[in-house]
């Protein structure tokens, strides 16, 4: 495994997160550059993507780098049942770096084990994706000035939702409050309020997203109810319009507030919220390029601020 890889954002350290925080910071004033040339990147996404995939794509562009791959796994050897192993293996021949998507979580952490090539999980199963978690936490930054003792409320899928894991493990070192809001069938998985609790991270549950809990949060972090996760679409049905964020319920809501969400989006927010200064999430998707920059630049062992 390259040391340079980034599968979990477990990974990496606090001192490597502020790094890429400002690695980014860095690309927003610098999106440009030939700091790539000569560079092959692959993208190999088994699983549907549009914001990670392009703005992945764009950053190697920006940077002067070159880009293979496919964003549809029925149009590859995979079809004709090549293993994982095998792609990886043979995908490595050609390339410096290889950013990947797929539905099984632990994919990346495998492809990791079958190359010395550096690996970037784009998001493995319900499980991690830590370059969301990078673009998260530079929006939090951005707008918060700062990324320790906020309060960050996380409200719909939080079973399935890979993104919401990610942060909350980044958040360990930066003394956060959470208030956990979902139904009982999605509510966040023992093993991350476990992981909550050894880490001393204070945080509540609930089924209700009450005024109180909105009015509290410096970061509303809302989630997508993921139909594609579900095995029982009855099971869906039932959850996935449970919570919807309209703009009159931000009325007493902090100044500072800012409404971030992974996209892409269905009910989960209202589109009365869009022209609220308070909603972040198209902006948040812009700071996926710097944070991706900040990534990719790390896993080939590039400082551009040298």
């Amino acid at each position: 495994m390259s040391s340079n890889s980034l599968v979990s954002i477990s990974d990496i350290s606090c001192d490597e997160i502020l790094d890429l925080l400002d690695r980014a910071r860095y690309f927003e004033n610098n999106p440009n550059s030939k700091i790539l040339d000569g560079r092959v990147v692959a993208t190999l996404f088994f699983e549907p993507s549009t914001r990670t995939r392009l703005s992945f794509e764009t950053a190697v562009n920006r940077l002067g780098g070159r880009i293979i791959g496919f964003s549809d796994a029925n149009s590859t050897s995979t079809s004709k049942g090549e293993t994982l192993k095998d792609t990886i293996k043979m995908v490595a021949n050609y390339v410096d770096l290889i950013v990947m998507r797929h539905h099984l979580e632990g994919a990346a952490r495998y492809a990791t084990e079958v190359t010395d090539v550096p690996i970037i999980n784009a998001g493995d199963g319900a499980n991690q994706h830590p370059s969301q978690t990078m673009l998260d936490l530079y929006s939090i930054y951005k707008t918060q000035g700062r990324i320790n003792d906020l309060t960050i409320t996380m409200v719909g899928d939080l079973k399935y939702g890979r993104t919401v894991h990610s942060l909350l493990m980044a958040m360990q070192y930066f003394n956060p409050t959470f208030n956990f809001i979902a139904s009982k069938e999605l509510q966040m998985p023992e093993e991350y309020k476990d992981f909550c609790r050894r880490k001393g991270i204070r945080f509540t549950e609930t089924t209700d997203f009450s005024e109180e809990v909105i009015n509290s949060s410096d970061i509303i972090y809302m989630t997508r109810v993921q139909r594609e996760r579900f095995t029982d679409i009855m099971e869906y049905e039932r959850v996935k319009n449970l919570y919807t964020l309209h703009n009159s319920m931000l009325d007493n809501s902090k100044p500072t507030l800012k409404i971030l969400h992974p996209l892409p989006r269905v009910n989960e927010i209202d589109r009365d919220v869009d022209d609220n200064p308070k909603a972040y999430y198209f902006e948040q998707a812009r700071n996926g390029l710097f944070a991706r920059q900040a990534i990719i630049t790390r896993a080939l062992g590039i400082d551009p601020r040298k």
